[in-house]
């Protein structure tokens, strides 16, 4: 009977080296094709929101009556709005602050919700009825209620609309990962840390936290496009970032919709701008949590 060779035996582990990224995107984009489109928009959203400043046409601060109103033409694609500023322009300025508060706001929320749900799902006790009673308190508003009750106390500006928002996502994170945390606190790998003589804090975090970051990151993912859906409603109310900073809310605000009647591109780009936002990163999200969710990973759509 021939035996393998040293030289055989060392190269058989070769073919059972993980996929490289490349060779993952490819089978996710296979398997999740609307959720490999909802990357693509985001991966264009962040080129646009990197590029602005080379893309933009014009000045999207600069007020121009003369051209006031004008209807999409060779020198103003998407035409311009009741100061003369070029849509385009602000359109892609504006793809900047809807990233910012979008990616910041739910990392603070998302981040806190998470390291909140960790500690109070693994001691429980006192402690954890009353982070419980606290998020009960944040849950019984609308989201959108509680980030405008927010910014009114903070006032408005673009760090309060982050803030406002990171503490309107807390709870539904806190939630999510404390049941998982409930889940594995009495499982045998948890036990045995416990054991060895791990303290709480090694437990939680060396142990405990990493089997709990693939429901964090789907949160990430999902937040991500809610974030910017209430930022625009709060520009949308004159409660977002002040003027003259281009947001895509503002730009349906209150001066805007006098217009639309007559002038209907005012509202059509900044629409689909947020439309296809919200679309992309909702669209990620679901491949994403098709393939971090155990229960449902391997189900194509």
């Amino acid at each position: 009977m021939q035996t393998a060779s040293p030289a055989t035996a060392r190269q058989q582990p070769l073919s059972l080296a993980r996929p490289n990224w490349w060779q993952i995107t490819v089978r996710f984009a296979r398997l999740r094709p609307l959720s490999a489109l909802g990357g693509i928009i985001v991966l264009v959203l962040i080129f646009v929101a990197a590029g602005a400043p080379v893309l933009a046409p014009h000045d999207p601060l600069q007020v121009n009556l003369s051209v006031r109103l004008q209807p999409p033409s060779a020198d103003y694609p998407l035409g311009t709005d009741q100061l003369g500023r070029d849509i385009l322009s602000r359109i892609l300025f504006g793809s900047r602050v809807s990233l910012y508060v979008g990616i910041f706001a739910t990392l603070f929320g998302v981040g806190i919700g998470t390291v909140t749900g960790l500690v109070s799902g693994y001691i429980g006790g006192a402690f954890d009825t009353a982070v419980q009673r606290l998020m009960d308190i944040l849950q019984a508003f609308p989201l959108l209620i509680l980030a405008v009750a927010l910014v009114v106390a903070l006032g408005s500006s673009l760090n309060n609309v982050v803030i406002a928002l990171a503490v309107a996502l807390i709870p539904t994170t806190n939630r999510v990962i404390r049941s998982a945390v409930l889940g594995l606190r009495e499982r045998a790998f948890v036990e045995a840390a416990r054991a060895i003589g791990g303290s709480g804090p090694r437990v939680m975090f060396r142990h405990v936290l990493p089997n709990v970051l693939a429901p964090a990151i789907i949160l990430v993912s999902i937040d991500l496009g809610l974030a910017i859906l209430v930022e625009s409603s709060l520009s949308f109310l004159g409660l977002g970032p002040p003027p003259p900073q281009p947001t895509w809310g503002s730009m349906l605000g209150m001066d805007a919709r006098a217009n639309f009647v007559r002038q209907p591109w005012l509202a059509i780009a900044p629409g689909v701008a947020i439309t296809l936002t919200v679309l992309g990163f909702n669209l990620l999200g679901d491949g994403l949590r098709d393939e971090l969710d155990p229960s449902l990973r391997g189900q194509g759509h």
